[in-house]
């Protein structure tokens, strides 16, 4: 019951969150410079005066600010995103079509580099002190201070385009027909390269942090007192150092896993990755502020979800933590 209770109380302050993050994003769009019926003019061939009136009719674009507003958090609480100017298609479900691509590219970056960051900084904090220590520790800030974007286009030009060992764009083979585990084959032939990339950059973040964390839990009194017990060291590792260690990990963890959604948008660009991050590049470009709102709205409603999981991740690593 107790854990009932936290969950309704934390959706209904991701509730109010999400809201207060639809507003801001509201106001912030319409202040930016741009005009959508423009963009759309233009397309059109088409740039008179009437014309140009007739599309902000259409669209409420021709209605003051609080009243697009509010019409917009009405739309919302009914659960419609709106309709993408440059598209003409309900915003829920390109955001929808595209959400597959994106999960699995991130949820693969995230798992490899949550996996082997907390397995490098095991082993970077067994050996403190060695020349296998310190490569870790410069490698690391190396992949933590490289631009995603510079290293996607270096990986790119040389395992794509040196080395054609791995395709350099799209999500499959185009007019290849593959269907079974050829198509299963051939997605994963295309991920490997956006995978490695994005992961590369966080994988650096939990490696240092793991390090750092097990370090600091191996000097405490308890740990010490399960030495003078007689604890074997690989028990001492997994059961006391490792356990309480994962802690800030987790944290990182769960703030990272919404984030990555949203900030893939550099590696869908280059890649040309069809997901949530080029949906929103595409948005952007072309003033599609419906399209706009939407992914950011998606996006953060899934760093919010991402953060009641953690919470409840919490409570597997350390049971001491009580959902309150």
């Amino acid at each position: 019951m107790n854990k009932l209770g936290f969950l309704a109380r934390r959706l209904l302050q991701g509730a109010a969150m999400l809201l207060a993050i639809a507003v801001i994003n509201f106001i912030l769009i319409r202040m930016a410079p741009g005009d959508p019926a423009m963009v759309m003019a233009g397309e059109a061939g088409a740039g008179d005066e009437q014309f140009l009136q007739q599309l902000r009719e259409r669209f409420d674009l021709d209605r003051p600010l609080p009243a697009q507003l509010g019409s917009y958090v009405g739309h919302l609480l009914h659960g419609d995103l709106g309709i993408s100017y440059r598209q003409q298609a309900p915003v829920l479900d390109l955001i929808l079509e595209r959400l597959p691509a994106t999960l699995l590219l991130t949820g693969s970056a995230f798992a490899l580099s949550l996996a082997l960051g907390v397995a490098i900084g095991v082993w970077a904090s067994s050996k403190v002190g060695t020349w296998k220590d310190s490569a870790i520790s410069l490698l690391a800030t190396l992949f933590y201070a490289t631009p995603l974007y510079w290293l996607a286009l270096l990986a790119v030009l040389v395992f794509a385009l040196w080395l054609p060992w791995f395709p350099p764009l799209g999500h499959q083979s185009v007019g290849a027909g593959y269907s079974g585990m050829a198509h299963v084959l051939d997605v994963a032939h295309h991920l490997v390269l956006p995978t490695l990339v994005l992961a590369m950059f966080y994988m650096a973040i939990y490696a240092r942090m793991t390090r750092a964390a097990m370090l600091e839990v191996a000097g405490q009194d308890f740990v010490k007192a399960a030495r003078a017990k007689g604890l074997t060291p690989g028990r001492i590792l997994r059961a006391h150092v490792l356990r309480n260690a994962l802690l800030p990990v987790v944290t990182m963890a769960g703030l990272q896993a919404g984030a990555m959604v949203g900030g893939a948008v550099l590696i869908e660009t280059v890649f040309a990755w069809p997901g949530i991050g080029r949906l929103l590049f595409e948005a952007l470009a072309q003033r599609d502020y419906s399209l706009l709102l939407g992914t950011f709205l998606f996006t953060a409603a899934l760093a919010v979800i991402f953060n009641i999981v953690t919470d409840f991740v919490y409570t597997l690593v350390d049971p001491r933590i009580e959902m309150s």
